[in-house]
């Protein structure tokens, strides 16, 4: 489990492709504490490292087939910068939302407006059962966890305060680009047992 709350931004040094699967190099400053087999969420999908070298500052993590159909995992690059979270320890603090890893959809972003202390980013989505967004509710935008406005069935804002626009990928993000979008569990849920 994961709370949305961003440790690091690392960087995907190499792509290669394994099959239908791809190998996905990242280096960050936590990469020398990580253990083979350990769970790591990555632009908000949780992914299993398979390989670490320390002395370079790299995991490897592999996405299957289905994972790079329903996130954006399939645009990477070497050079991109992703948000990295490792699993919420037990003895923990909770300071974002139940973030699972499990990527619901993707959404583009369709606005970006300059706020002159903060930013305004509007997002745009399928709608569909359990795509659920509510005033003031809970959103996982590429890992990260934040709070929804002016949400409709298939679009919601968010604020980005500068310290978030800082340390996350935000400041690179540009309209048309795709994020990946986990909604809120207990707005799933509550959906599904609605029969929404």
């Amino acid at each position: 489990m994961f709370t949305g709350i961003i440790e690091a931004l690392g960087t995907v040094v190499a792509v290669a492709a394994d099959g239908t699967n791809r190998q996905f190099t990242v280096q960050s400053p936590f990469a020398g504490e990580l253990k083979i087999d350990q769970s790591v969420a990555h632009d908000g999908v949780c992914l299993t490292v398979v390989a670490t070298d320390e002395a370079a500052g790299t995991h490897v993590v592999t996405a299957i087939a289905e994972t790079l159909r329903v996130t954006n995992l399939g645009q990477w690059a070497p050079g991109r910068k992703i948000n990295l979270e490792r699993c919420l320890a037990a003895n923990g603090r909770f300071d974002g939302h139940i973030v699972q890893g499990h990527v619901d959809a993707t959404a583009e972003c369709v606005g970006i407006e300059d706020q002159n202390g903060s930013w305004i980013f509007r997002f745009r989505h399928a709608p569909g059962p359990g795509r659920v967004t509510v005033e003031k509710g809970s959103i996982c935008i590429n890992g990260t966890s934040l709070t929804c406005f002016e949400s409709t069935d298939d679009t919601f804002a968010v604020a980005i305060i500068p310290y978030t626009y800082e340390n996350t990928g935000f400041h690179q993000l540009q309209v048309g680009e795709v994020v990946n979008l986990e909604f809120d569990i207990v707005g799933k849920y509550v959906a599904k047992l609605l029969g929404r």
